[in-house]
Order: C-alpha cells, then structure tokens, then sequence
C-alpha cells in the first residue's frame, strides 16, 4: 500500500472527524430553539437545565446519530455497489433498493398494526426484507445462463424495477387514510423520521454486523473490480462472493432508508469523492467514505431544519446537490 496514500488518509480522516464534530454542535442548535455553545458544554458536563438537557438529549441528539449511522450505511452501500457493478454510477437508491424498502414499509404502515414499542425495531428488518426480496429481482431478471452477470444490464434493471415499484406504491397508498399517506410522503421526501433512541438502537447493529464484514472482504472488493477473469484467476469464488456483498449492500441500504425515508445519492456522491482523495483501495477509501457520508447527510438535515420553520426533509438537500453531480458523472462515463 503506498505510504503516500496512507499518510493522506491518516490525515483526511482526521480533518473528516473534526469536520464532523463541529456539524455536531451546529446540529445541536439547529431548530427553533437555539443553545448557545457555553450551554451546549454546560449540559454534557451535567450542569444545564432540565429543558436544554431535553433538548439536547432526547431531541437533538437521537437524530444526529440517526442520521449519521445512516449516511454510513448509505455510503458503504453505495461502495459495494459500485465495485460489483464496475460502476460509479451505482447507488441503492437509484437501482431499486430504497424503493422495495419504501414499498414493504408502506405496506407494514398501511395494512399491519403493530405495537408502538415494536414499530422501531420492527421496520429495520421490513426495509431490509423488502430490499433484499427487490435484489433479488433485479439479480433474476439480469442473470443470463452460461454468460458473466454484466454490471450495465444489472442497473438498468433497477432502474426500471425502481419506477414499477415506484408506481406500485402510488397505487397502494391512494386510498390509505390521510395521515398514513401524510407519513408515506414524506418517507419518500426523504424525511428523517425515526429521531428517538430506540431507533439508533435499531439501527445500530445493523451496523455492527456489516461494516466489519465489508472491511473484511475490502481485498476482495478490489479484485472484483477489477475484472472477473482477474477474480477467477487468483481462485476468488465469484458468485459467493458478489452474493454476500450484495446481500450486505441492501441490508446496510435498505436498515438505514427505513428510519430516514428515501434518501438517494448520498451513496453515489460519497464514494466517488473519497476515490478521488486516496484512489481505489476499498482500505483507503471506505472509511472516508462513511465519514463522508455522515457528514453530507447531517448537513442536509441541519440546513432542512435551520433555512426556514417549515422542515426541509433532508432528502431533497440531498437530491438538490446529488442530481447535479450525478449529472456530471453521468457526462465523464458517456465521453
């Protein structure tokens, strides 16, 4: 591994983290009552008062980690994606996953009831079931017999899959009552919804199970996006292999769009810029990647909430600066 690189990444990650600690503090007082700093310190050393330690503690703070984990799982969704699929363009949300997550989610909302204490960690799993059952219709109807599975037939299938289900949700929420169609709309705003703790501890080992996996195989990553006869060469298991990064891919994607709504791009844009820091090597660039990912997706959601009182869901910051680079990614592939 390049010592260059290395350093550059040693020092890229530490500049992220303090990047992403200041977003912290101004996400804490983001909203319509403002902390000042002093009390912001004064409460974490357990000398503020009752309502800034509400506040900031079971308001403010479940929803930044929310979406951080998030924009994590998001980003190293997008990282495995992109090196199956020998794509940067690539991303859960724009082949499909999000919306067979939004669709099983739209279903255990409408037509399921369930337990209020059980809703939390109950649509984690939904989101990741209907993600995966969406993969696995995306991997049969690009499977060809007897020929290598080809990475540009893999996204176009998603993207087709990702409009039919798109409609499909269209029709089932049209005669749902109001304020379950109210909620289904802003899932698909991309609307962080699930800001109490429980829901980071839904979330959370998610997390804890994948991203070592991820790392794990982060050789292996880079073999297989190299080329399949490379793969095959030095004895690689290929379909193994693509199926249980696949497999991790929508359940990061799928567990974190669950409790955010349908977020795209993050998993697009953070992987791109973080092999444009350090270069290809999964070691590298994964772990910039998620710090990258975390901190555009706090961004989004402390400018949604500071801008103006009405909330701007978090989805559309991002989609306002992700459509634009997904255009300019699109216009290098097609030159």
């Amino acid at each position: 591994m390049n010592k260059q690189r290395l350093k550059r990444q040693r020092w890229l990650l530490t500049f992220l983290t303090l990047l992403l600690l200041i977003t912290i503090l101004a996400a804490i007082n983001a909203g319509t009552v403002n902390i000042p700093l002093n009390r912001v310190i004064q409460t974490f050393l357990n000398n503020g008062s009752f309502n800034d330690q509400f506040i900031i503690f079971e308001l403010r703070l479940p929803r930044i980690f929310i979406t951080m984990l998030a924009g994590m799982g998001l980003s190293l969704s997008g990282a495995i994606l992109q090196s199956l699929t020998r794509n940067d363009l690539a991303d859960p949300g724009l082949i499909g996953i999000n919306a067979g997550a939004g669709v099983a989610i739209s279903i255990l909302f409408l037509f399921i009831p369930l337990e209020p204490g059980l809703f939390s960690y109950v649509i984690p799993l939904v989101g990741m079931l209907g993600g995966i059952s969406t993969a696995i219709l995306i991997y049969f109807f690009s499977y060809e017999r007897h020929r290598p599975l080809k990475p540009l037939r893999l996204i176009l299938t998603g993207v087709g899959v990702s409009t039919a289900l798109s409609g499909f949700m269209v029709v089932i929420i049209s005669s749902a009552e109001r304020e379950k169609v109210d909620f289904i709309a802003k899932w698909l705003a991309g609307n962080i919804w699930g800001t109490d703790w429980p829901f980071v501890y839904a979330l959370l080992p998610w997390l804890v199970v994948f991203v070592p996996l991820t790392f794990i195989k982060a050789q292996k990553l880079n073999i297989l996006h190299l080329s399949e006869g490379v793969a095959v060469g030095l004895g690689i298991r290929i379909q193994q292999e693509r199926l249980l990064l696949l497999f991790s891919a929508v359940a990061l994607a799928a567990s974190s769009v669950a409790v955010t709504g349908g977020i795209s791009f993050i998993g697009l844009m953070a992987p791109h810029i973080a092999k444009r820091l350090v270069g290809q090597r999964h070691q590298l660039f994964l772990p910039l990647a998620m710090l990258i990912g975390a901190w555009l997706l706090l961004v989004a959601d402390t400018i949604g909430r500071s801008l103006i009182a009405t909330i701007i869901p978090a989805g559309i910051i991002v989609s306002v600066i992700g459509a634009p680079y997904f255009i300019y990614l699109l216009m290098r592939e097609v030159d």
